[in-house]
């Protein structure tokens, strides 16, 4: 599955990425305040994470993980200086910050994408759903418009815009689908479980709440090479996209077997891991933006 993605999306050798950060700029191995590098993450408790810090280490770069509980905190602390990078979005949550803030934040790397899933302790199977059951789904615009998307694409709404990535509450045709949906933080989805009769939850959280990815009843997929818009992201401010040491650290985080192994596993062996071209990142998050002008 790795194999055949990472063929679609042309990921490029590590020499490569080295030869293509030979003209940037040179900058010390410190974050903005001369410190340790602080990367702002949500799930600073997944294992790879201290793999992660040790590989920097053996690298002479020292990093901080910085764990935030919500999502909707991290992009803000990166504006503010609070923080030198994160990791823990995709390329539409950022393309959907950047337009709401006016900020120009920018990708450096691609992790991998992980799919989204639909988990019930009520059903066992998506097809035992009952009409007018009510489904939770993440209520930050990019994730939710996705989980819209599996659905609709599993019977159980009825989008009339069709299913797109701004697809939203509103776009729901009521009298059309088998069940009601309410958004809900994406950090409580998990233990809403007892209240509704399934929700999507993201992977984090999925993970922190207990749950296997293997007990979801339904899923996206994310070996799709549709799917990169969903492309976990390193983001830095733009002023600093061209630092050779985040630059670096991208790459300890990408060609690091045991990083990657620990990637793999915590996110249930179902990511798809990704070195992506920078440039198709940010191809992808600039057509992004201008849809999203487009659409005001």
């Amino acid at each position: 599955m790795k194999k055949n993605l990472l063929a679609a999306l042309a990921v490029v050798p590590l020499v490569a990425l080295l030869a293509g950060c030979a003209g940037a700029s040179t900058q010390p191995a410190t974050g903005t305040d001369g410190d340790a590098i602080k990367i702002g993450v949500v799930g600073a408790s997944d294992p790879y994470w201290d793999v992660f810090t040790e590989a920097a280490a053996d690298e002479g770069i020292e990093i901080e993980i910085v764990d935030f509980a919500k999502y909707e905190q991290v992009n803000p602390a990166l504006t503010a200086g609070e923080i030198d990078l994160s990791q823990f979005q995709h390329i539409v949550y950022l393309a959907e910050y950047n337009e709401a803030s006016g900020e120009d934040l920018a990708p450096i790397g691609a992790t991998a994408i992980y799919p989204l899933g639909l988990y019930s302790t009520e059903y066992s199977n998506i097809d035992d759903i009952v009409k007018g059951d009510t489904i939770a789904v993440p209520n930050d615009d990019s994730n939710q418009a996705r989980a819209l998307v599996i659905l609709q694409s599993n019977g159980l709404i009825k989008l009339t815009d069709g299913g797109t990535i701004y697809s939203s509450l509103a776009d729901i045709d009521e009298d059309a689908s088998k069940v009601k949906v309410t958004a809900l933080e994406a950090s409580i989805t998990a233990s809403s479980l007892p209240d509704v009769a399934a929700a999507i939850i993201n992977n984090d959280f999925a993970e922190k709440a207990g749950l296997r990815f293997d007990e979801a009843i339904a899923t996206d997929d994310a070996t799709d090479p549709k799917a990169l818009p969903y492309a976990n992201i390193f983001v830095s401010r733009d002023e600093d996209k061209t630092n050779t040491t985040f630059q670096k650290l991208v790459q300890i985080f990408q060609n690091t077997p045991a990083v990657q192994d620990g990637v793999y596993a915590v996110s249930g062996d179902t990511a798809v891991l990704l070195s992506t071209p920078v440039a198709d990142l940010e191809k992808s998050l600039a057509g992004i933006q201008t849809e999203i002008k487009a659409a005001q």
